[in-house]
């Protein structure tokens, strides 16, 4: 993967196609392969006609992993994000995040919507707002070695995800403890671009979509059937809302 250099930290990235371009953030213990090129995202926007950029968040990946919980500010992250577009020469982008990538993906549009063409998050909801968790289990379940002290399910979930992925775990805890921040929900009715939430129907960690559906003005919500967290993230329905918003949004 290329990289490049934001605020002193060397961010990876990828960049397929041509036509108009979307950003991809990924989620918390993932990276645009895992996230976005495993799961087909790339290829679907590519053969759609689009110019596909998707980065390693910082802590992920292959790009640098500071253990520093300061350094992964949603802020932070968010102005990485805004680093690559400006680094590739992009103005103006459709963007979508995927969980805490939708949580970047909300910050970056409110501190540059001059940016944001069309906003998509995936996987998260209301949560938004209200912050989900509690992440103290998951927290202890990426620092400690003793396995069999991890009980809580969801942090089974992520220290699983962790060690499948070969993930720094201790990046990984110090991004936990500094993304959680939820945003105001006067903050996201500020936001005017197109936004599509699409939140699986089993998705227990997101919150509800049509509760911040209706926080923002013009939202629309898209019901991913039978899919949780974890699942929803390749599922062609997913993909088709997606293709039909971008495709239809922001032209009207």
């Amino acid at each position: 993967m290329p990289d490049f250099q934001s605020n002193g930290h060397r961010i990876a990235y990828i960049d397929e196609g041509e036509g108009a371009p979307i950003l991809l953030i990924h989620g918390f213990g993932s990276n645009a392969r895992v996230n976005w090129i495993n799961p087909g995202w790339v290829d679907t926007l590519v053969k759609a006609g689009r110019r596909v950029i998707a980065l390693d968040n910082r802590g992920h990946g292959d790009s640098d992993k500071p253990h520093q919980v300061e350094a992964y500010r949603v802020a932070a992250l968010a102005d990485d994000a805004r680093n690559l577009l400006l680094h590739l020469g992009i103005s103006r982008a459709d963007v979508m995040g995927y969980s805490m990538g939708a949580r970047i993906a909300a910050m970056l549009a409110l501190s540059h919507p001059e940016m944001i063409r069309r906003l998509i998050f995936g996987g998260l909801g209301y949560g938004i707002v209200t912050g989900i968790g509690p992440w103290g289990p998951v927290v202890h379940a990426l620092e400690t070695d003793a396995l069999e002290t991890i009980t809580d399910p969801v942090g089974q979930m992520f220290r699983k995800f962790a060690d499948q992925t070969g993930s720094d775990r201790v990046a990984l805890a110090a991004c936990m403890k500094a993304t959680r921040q939820p945003i105001s929900a006067d903050d996201l009715a500020t936001l005017h671009m197109p936004v599509l939430i699409a939140v699986g129907e089993k998705d227990e960690l997101a919150g509800s979509a049509a509760e911040l559906a209706r926080i923002i003005p013009g939202a629309e919500v898209l019901d991913i059937p039978k899919r949780d967290h974890m699942l929803a993230v390749g599922d062609k329905v997913y993909k088709a809302g997606v293709l039909d918003f971008i495709s239809r949004r922001g032209l009207e």
